[in-house]
């Protein structure tokens, strides 16, 4: 039997995947922006429909970062209002496990989750990060080692709180039976809680995008679905088996954690227009400013006089501080501007053709026919599960990938025609 493809809706505007410039851009924050994603979504039988968080907006250069998302609701806020819109869709939304606390985050996703009819979804990410943190009381942030170590007694309380209600706690309409509700009491490092839920709660579907190796173990251990970002077919296999090989290890089997990469996708009516398609888009999202930001990120100086239609700088990177801030570090400047100068010498590249390059595209190109063949390679190869797609247009860029690629995924047998359950769980297959 082939395996059945999985895909959710990334809802787009976060970094410079969205091109603001083109006429059919429209709000990124306005609620018929999200009504219509998560409609096409279910149009197409999608598994969920997934927001992104933003706890702080960046800064370069000491300024708000003006070619970034300028703000969005909240997402569990959004969500809620869009599971009275939507009647299967799973509704995903990334919330911090670092500057929240388990009981308050457990009770708004048992509140989304009975109010969407079990659909709700948590995509569980964590911040080491000073910047993000002066946003809250606290303050500072946590060093690398304790984030996951944090998260992970944060999920184990939260799934306390899910679990304490018994499956059929209701005596009549309004009454809850005596012993229905059982008390929570957990004593650790980061959390003392004792208390009961208000609100049963089934349990949400855990994702999980880190990439480390601590963030492997973590979806290894905890985690529904795995959010990667290994979206070519070699990569894309060998993080599959190197995750689903850890499952073994927890008593679990490999049905139980759906791996799916972001992905994005360019069309066109012949192979060559699909390709000058996604040409175009990447001009589009990484301009002549794009560029030099990336370059200051990684020189970690002011380059406002250079030329990023010309070579890249003569001078090393600037080891200090840097100046962005809110963004995830790439890593040693020093190797990665090494790394650039080899590529760009042997391609011949000039600073934006070679942030073009390094900064990802799209990774399915072609006509409608050609795409759903490589998503279903994909699947069949075992390097995904299925693909939490990214479109570059908001709200209407999912809009020609359901018209066109789903039918055809549909005629080769691997994606479903209609939902056959109600609960996210179900769409993924997943038990209880």
């Amino acid at each position: 039997m082939r395996k059945q493809v999985h895909l959710a809706a990334h809802f787009p505007g976060v970094n410079n995947t969205t091109v603001w410039a083109d006429p059919r851009s429209l709000s990124q924050i306005a609620f018929s922006s999200f009504v219509h994603l998560a409609r096409t979504a279910e149009r197409g039988g999608f598994d969920f429909f997934f927001l992104a968080e933003g706890l702080r907006l960046r800064e370069h250069k000491g300024l708000i970062h003006d070619l970034d998302v300028a703000g969005r609701p909240e997402a569990l806020t959004v969500l809620s209002a869009l599971a009275a819109v939507t009647d299967r869709l799973g509704l995903a939304g990334t919330v911090n496990a670092t500057f929240n606390e388990p009981y308050e985050l457990a009770r708004r996703l048992a509140s989304l989750d009975h109010l969407s009819a079990g659909r709700a979804a948590w995509n569980v990410v964590t911040t080491s990060d000073a910047f993000t943190g002066e946003n809250f009381r606290r303050g500072g942030y946590l060093d690398r080692a304790d984030r996951y170590r944090r998260a992970e007694e944060f999920l184990r309380v939260a799934r306390a709180f899910w679990d304490s209600w018994a499956p059929d706690p209701f005596q009549g309409p309004d009454f809850v039976r005596q012993g229905a509700i059982r008390q929570v009491t957990h004593e650790g490092t980061h959390f003392g809680v004792t208390g009961t839920a208000t609100l049963p709660g089934g349990r949400p579907v855990i994702i999980q995008a880190g990439d480390s190796d601590e963030g492997r173990e973590f979806a290894a251990r905890n985690a529904d679905v795995i959010f990667s970002r290994h979206g070519t077919l070699e990569d894309g296999k060998r993080f599959y088996t190197d995750v689903k090989t850890r499952l073994a290890r927890y008593g679990r089997k490999p049905y139980e954690l759906k791996i799916m990469p972001a992905a994005t996708f360019a069309l066109g009516g012949t192979e060559e227009e699909a390709r000058a398609n996604a040409a175009a888009v990447r001009l589009q999202q990484v301009g002549p400013q794009t560029a030099l930001a990336f370059l200051e990120q990684v020189w970690g100086r002011d380059l406002s006089g250079h030329d990023p239609d010309g070579p890249l700088p003569e001078t090393d990177p600037d080891d200090g501080e840097g100046v962005t801030q809110g963004r995830v570090p790439l890593g040693d400047r020093q190797a990665i501007a090494a790394k650039w100068r080899a590529l760009a010498e042997e391609r011949g590249l000039t600073t934006r053709e070679l942030v073009i390059e390094v900064t990802g595209r799209q990774t399915f190109v072609g006509t409608p026919e050609q795409v759903a063949r490589q998503i279903d390679e994909h699947v069949q190869a075992d390097a995904a599960d299925g693909f939490i797609l990214v479109p570059h247009l908001t709200p209407g860029g999912l809009d020609d990938f359901v018209d066109t690629v789903v039918p055809l995924l549909r005629e080769r047998g691997v994606f479903r025609e209609s939902y056959t359950g109600s609960t996210l769980r179900e769409h993924l297959g997943l038990t209880r």
